[in-house]
C-alpha cells in the first residue's frame, strides 16, 4: 500500500515536471531559455518517472536498462541543447553583423 502510494507520487510528479517543461517551451521568449526548460525540467521528470517505475520492473536486468535509458536521454538532452544552442548563437551574430553592414 506505501508503495503504492509513492509510486503514484513518482509518477505524477514526474508527468508534473514534463507538463512544467512543455509550458517553458511555449512560454519562454528565447531559444536559451526553452532548451533550458526542456534539458533540466523534462530529464528531472523522466528520472521521477523512471524512479516510480524501478518497483515493478521485475529484474534488475531491467532496472538497469531502466536507469541506462534514463542516463542516455539525460547525455542526449544536454548534447541536443548544446548544439541548438551554438547555431542559435550564430545566427544571432551573423544577422547582428548584417544589421551592422
Amino acid at each position: 500500500m506505501l508503495l503504492d502510494t509513492l509510486r503514484s507520487l513518482l509518477l505524477l510528479s514526474g508527468a508534473f515536471f514534463y507538463l512544467v517543461g512543455t509550458l517553458g517551451l511555449l512560454r519562454f521568449p528565447d531559444a536559451a531559455t526553452r532548451i533550458h526548460a526542456l534539458t533540466k525540467v523534462d530529464n528531472l521528470g523522466l528520472g521521477l518517472i523512471v524512479l516510480g517505475l524501478l518497483p515493478g520492473a521485475g529484474s534488475w536486468p531491467v532496472a538497469l536498462k531502466m536507469i541506462l535509458i534514463w542516463l542516455l536521454a539525460i547525455a542526449a538532452a544536454s548534447l541536443a541543447g548544446h548544439l541548438v544552442i551554438q547555431a542559435w548563437n550564430r545566427v544571432r551574430e551573423t544577422q547582428a553583423e548584417q544589421k551592422n553592414d
